[in-house]
């Protein structure tokens, strides 16, 4: 079922969330909505809190990413073997972070029509439980470590937002209140 995504204003998304429980019953069928609400919004990663849901839960999506691009794109974005990740993330921990950082653009399913440049590690070592509730230990690289981090960060009640320059967050400021206030026009359900 496709759910609501919440607004950039709402405090949901500023909250840190809370672990989830592996014996929720109604997780499976919460993963699949996930994916089901990002899929037709055209995103490529999504955290409970963007769907009303203050828990440590995210999806990755970053093999669309690859399959569209063409091989010599691929090069910039994708480590040597990275192919890209259908994931799901339950009470990750990003346990290491490289020195090497890089920037990109980025946007948000929460806060449409708004995009800009944010740095981050190329590299990271996150620690999780996957869809199967099978505890994970991987490194990640280049985009798909860039969407894994930006997705993170909503369970720690951070927006990508807060990671742009100073003169560039004041330069959103009319923008970000427009879209707090709801006056924006998505393809896909906000609340």
């Amino acid at each position: 079922m496709e759910l609501p995504i919440e607004t950039y204003g709402n405090q949901i998304l500023r909250q840190k969330c809370v672990d989830v429980s592996l014996n929720d019953t109604n997780l499976k069928v919460l993963i699949e909505n996930m994916w089901e609400t990002m899929d037709s919004a055209n995103g490529c990663g999504l955290a409970a809190p963007q769907i009303g849901k203050a828990i440590r839960l995210f999806i990755v999506n970053t093999k669309t990413t690859f399959d569209i691009l063409q091989p010599e794109d691929r090069k910039g974005y994708f480590k040597e073997g990275d192919e890209g990740i259908l994931e799901t993330f339950i009470n990750a921990q990003i346990i290491q972070s490289s020195e090497e950082e890089w920037e990109d653009n980025e946007g948000c399913l929460s806060i449409p029509s708004v995009s800009k440049e944010v740095k981050r590690p190329w590299n990271i070592v996150i620690e999780y439980f996957d869809s199967n509730f099978k505890k994970q230990t991987r490194a990640f690289g280049g985009y798909t470590a860039r969407v894994i981090q930006h997705e993170y960060d909503h369970t720690q009640g951070i927006l990508y937002v807060d990671r742009i320059n100073p003169l560039a967050r004041k330069l959103l400021e009319g923008k970000l209140k427009k879209i707090a206030k709801g006056q924006v026009v998505t393809k896909y359900r906000m609340k």
